[in-house]
């Protein structure tokens, strides 16, 4: 844990995809500034986090694959 912490110790924002374990443990030590989305399909698992995790957790249900390739779209007509 302290060698996760170590890594996000300056991020801002953090995604997750269809992970429940690994998106619990990195919002138990995110930092209170840096926002986290969480993306699955299995809408109990994103309650379970919103249950979990603090005000800064935005949960998309949705298929992680399909959003991706949107969000790679949506990066590249921005010209990010």
């Amino acid at each position: 844990m302290d060698a996760l912490r170590e890594h996000i110790r300056d991020v801002d924002l953090v995604l997750v995809f269809a992970s429940m374990l690994h998106a619990i443990a990195v919002g138990n030590i995110l930092p209170a500034r840096a926002r986290l989305i969480v993306v699955d399909i299995h809408p109990p698992v994103l309650t379970k986090l919103s249950d979990r995790c603090s005000f800064q957790t935005v949960s998309i249900v949705s298929d992680a694959g399909l959003f991706l390739g949107q969000l790679v779209q949506v990066l590249r007509s921005e010209g990010a």
